[in-house]
C-alpha cells in the first residue's frame, strides 16, 4: 500500500508538472471544448466494458453466472483498477472473488481470469501491431523508426512470457505457496486455489472459445478508435480515423506499461504526448484528450467503486443474518 501511495504521488507530480509545463489555461480550453463528450464516451466505455466481459465468460465456458453478472463484476474490476493503488492487480482480485461468490468454484475463477488477462494482453499486442502497419502507410518514415521494433518486441516478449510461465506452471507456484499459508493459518481453505494448474490447462485447449473472446477483446479495443476521434475533433482537431486508430493504440500501449502506477498518472499524459506529436497535435491538446478519458473513467468507475461496497456490505449483512438464524 506504502508503494502505492508512493507511485500515485509520483504520478501525481508528474502530471501536475506537464500540465504546469505546456500551460493550464490552454489546457484547461481544450478538455472544456471537448467536455459535452464525456458523456458518450463513458457510455462506449461501458459496451467496452460489456464486450470484455462477454470474453471472460466465453474463456470460463460456463453458462452461470449470466453476463449481467459478469458485466457487473467487470465494471467493479476496472474501476477498482483504474481508481485504487492497486497496480492493476487487485481489480483482478476482487473480480475472482465475486465470481466465486456468483457460485463459481474458486480454481475456475482464478485460471479464468488469468486466461482472460492473457488473451486482453495477446490482443493489445495485435491492436498495437496493426496500429504501426496503419502509421507506416501514412508515413513510412515514421513507422520505420528504431524504437517501434523495441516497442513491438517488449510487448511480444511480455505476453509469450505469460504464456510459456502459464504452462510451465506458474500457477502450481501460487498453489504450493497456498498450501504452506494453510498450514501456518489453519482458518484459510485451500479450496479456492486447489487445482488451479489443470483448470488453466483444460481452458487452454478449448480453441472456439480462445478465438471468440480474442475477437471479442480485438473489438473492444478498436472502439476506443471513435472516443480519440470524437474527443480530438470536439477540440477542433479534427483526425481521420486512421490517426485517431493509431493515437488510441499507441496511448493505451504506454498505459500499460505503467501498469505499476496506479491509473498509470504521469504515464498515460506522456504517451499521449509522444504519439500526438507524430501527427502535429500540441502537447497541449494530448494532455486534453488524456485528461477526457480519465474523466470518464471517474464517471464511470467511482460508480463502479460504490457498486462494489454496497455488494460487499449486502453481503456481510446477509452472513451476519445467517449467523444469528
Amino acid at each position: 500500500m506504502k508503494l502505492g501511495l508512493l507511485a500515485i504521488v509520483i504520478g501525481g507530480a508528474t502530471v501536475i508538472g506537464l500540465v504546469s509545463w505546456f500551460g493550464v489555461r490552454s489546457i484547461g480550453h481544450e478538455v472544456l471544448e471537448a467536455g459535452w463528450i464525456i458523456p458518450l464516451t463513458a457510455l462506449l466505455m461501458l459496451v467496452q466494458l460489456t464486450l470484455s466481459a462477454f470474453a471472460w465468460r466465453t474463456v470460463m465456458g460456463e453458462p452461470v453466472p449470466g453476463l449481467g453478472r459478469y458485466a457487473r463484476i467487470r465494471w467493479i474490476r476496472e474501476s477498482v483498477n483504474s481508481l485504487l493503488p492497486v497496480a492493476q492487480l487487485g481489480g483482478n482480485l476482487v473480480g475472482i472473488r465475486m465470481l466465486t461468490q456468483s457460485g463459481l468454484p474458486g480454481a475456475l475463477a482464478g485460471a479464468g481470469t488469468t486466461l482472460d488477462l492473457t488473451i486482453e494482453a495477446g490482443t493489445q499486442f495485435l491492436y498495437t501491431l496493426a496500429a504501426f502497419g496503419v502509421l507506416a502507410t501514412i508515413d513510412m518514415a515514421r513507422g520505420a523508426q528504431p524504437w517501434v521494433g523495441w516497442v513491438l518486441a517488449s510487448m511480444a516478449i511480455a505476453v509469450i512470457g505469460f504464456i510459456l510461465a502459464q504452462r510451465a506452471g506458474m500457477l502450481r507456484l501460487i498453489e504450493w505457496l497456498a498450501l504452506r499459508l494453510t498450514k501456518m493459518f489453519p482458518a484459510l481453505s485451500m479450496e479456492a486455489v486447489r487445482g488451479l494448474h489443470a483448470e488453466l490447462m483444460r481452458l487452454h485447449h478449448d480453441g472456439a472459445a480462445l478465438v471468440k473472446a480474442s475477437l471479442l477483446h480485438l473489438l473492444s479495443w478498436a472502439l476506443g478508435t471513435f472516443e480519440t476521434w470524437l474527443a480530438l475533433t470536439a477540440m477542433g482537431r479534427r483526425p481521420s480515423l486512421a490517426e485517431a486508430f493509431v493515437i488510441e493504440s499507441l496511448g493505451m500501449a504506454a498505459r500499460s506499461a505503467g501498469f505499476a502506477v496506479p491509473g498509470a498518472l504521469g504515464v498515460q499524459e506522456a504517451g499521449f504526448i509522444v504519439v500526438c506529436d507524430l501527427f502535429g497535435i500540441p502537447p497541449d491538446a494530448a494532455i486534453a484528450l488524456s485528461m477526457v478519458k480519465r474523466a470518464r473513467e471517474l464517471l464511470v468507475g467511482i460508480p463502479g467503486l460504490v457498486a462494489w461496497q454496497w455488494s460487499e456490505g449486502k453481503r456481510l449483512i446477509n452472513v451476519t443474518r445467517g449467523g444469528r438464524g
